[in-house]
């Protein structure tokens, strides 16, 4: 590995394991700018040495249980408002029913998916978690989660902010959970700001969430969110923030790097997508900072170019359905997992189905979740090809 001899003292540094400050890293992105092939280089080194050959991917049942919603992100169109005709207010009997068509479907993970806190702001939240025989969301997420359980499905929530109780309940019947950090920039909370009306987005708010899983060993998914107008500095600080707290507690298990697509109904409709060879950058920086992180980019949101990815730091798609759209980002549907393969196959990577949780977090969950798992796990801590195939 340390054959290669690079222009960039920095980066060679980098490749013989040697630490880099804030001010380094900005550099790397600096010199990128002008060519940026030492940098895709070196994640991509980075990236084999760490992963070897191997892409993954979690073939998966977005549940939309509620998209009511306490805040309004200018980029969201997931958020729904009572009386339109994307709301969602998943009754029990249509998520058994789900989840039995997703487990004939020989999917994995179960993704529970819900709005900010939405009984604090809607009455119709409030009648809906009556009508189910329910206190709470959290208290109807435990109920689904353990009727996933149940049908050999395998629970990941992505609930929004959760107190430390909540999460603590959560562990029990979930393999992983996820909160995207987005960004830790402050800047980006202002007024004509993306996260301005989204008080839950607020960066001490996401990070004490990351800092609860962490204290609970909750197996964590995070991540950016990259064009919403940010500075270069901001993403650096927030991909170093993630890279603190997994220091820290050890249980950030991936870190999901999403490229901003503007959104018809949305507040930034006409804001452009982030550009890709920005994104790239990014996504290489991220595999230099963090090189032996599960760093995923959904393929549905880079359609046509997907597989290149794979050439700047990436071993995992994320979760792919064969069965329900992307709910929060409709207007772009999963490629076909055959496809994806084949893709990757082309690049020079094996695609894998793993767990919503990574074969190297099976030890921060429950023996009870553990031998649920080991029935259709292989020897290398994947589902077995016969099962997802």
């Amino acid at each position: 590995m340390t054959n290669l001899v690079l222009k960039s003292e920095i980066l060679n540094n980098v490749l013989e394991n040697k630490s880099i400050n804030r001010q380094e890293i900005i550099d790397i992105y600096q010199k990128s700018v002008e060519n940026s092939n030492e940098l895709f280089l070196t994640a991509q080194r980075l990236r084999i040495k760490n992963k070897n050959n191997t892409v993954t991917f979690s073939k998966k049942a977005f549940f939309n249980i509620i998209n009511l919603c306490k805040d309004t992100c200018s980029y969201c169109t997931y958020k729904a408002e009572p009386g339109e005709e994307k709301i969602s207010l998943m009754s029990k009997q249509q998520i058994k029913e789900l989840l039995q068509l997703a487990k004939k479907y020989t999917c994995v993970e179960a993704l529970f998916v819900t709005g900010e806190q939405p009984e604090k702001k809607y009455p119709e939240a409030r009648n809906w978690l009556k009508e189910n025989g329910f206190k709470s969301t959290v208290e109807y997420l435990i109920h689904s989660s353990e009727e996933a359980l149940e049908l050999g499905l395998f629970p990941h929530t992505n609930a929004g902010n959760l107190n430390y109780d909540e999460m603590k309940e959560l562990k029990k019947t979930n393999v992983s959970m996820g909160i995207m950090l987005e960004n830790i920039s402050e800047r980006l909370t202002e007024r004509g700001m993306p996260h301005y009306l989204a008080a839950s987005k607020k960066p001490q708010t996401r990070l004490k969430i990351l800092e609860n899983s962490g204290k609970l060993g909750i197996p964590m998914t995070t991540g950016i969110l990259v064009g919403i107008g940010e500075t270069i500095e901001e993403i650096i600080d927030s991909i170093l923030a993630i890279k603190d707290l997994h220091k820290k507690y050890g249980n950030i298990q991936e870190v999901i790097l999403q490229n901003f697509q503007p959104k018809p109904d949305t507040i930034m409709k006409n804001s452009p997508s982030a550009n890709e060879e920005y994104f790239k950058k990014i996504v290489a920086l991220s595999r230099i900072v963090m090189p032996e992180m599960n760093i995923q980019i959904p393929p549905n949101l880079s359609p046509k170019s997907y597989q290149s990815f794979l050439q700047v730091g990436i071993n995992d798609w994320g979760g792919i359905s064969p069965l329900t759209p992307d709910f929060v980002n409709p207007e772009f549907s999963w490629p076909e997992i055959n496809k994806v393969e084949d893709n990757s196959k082309k690049a020079g990577f094996d695609l894998k189905c793993r767990f919503p949780i990574y074969p190297e977090f099976f030890s921060f969950i429950s023996k009870k979740l553990r031998d649920k798992i080991a029935v259709i796990q292989n020897e290398d801590g994947y589902v077995k090809e016969e099962y997802w195939k």
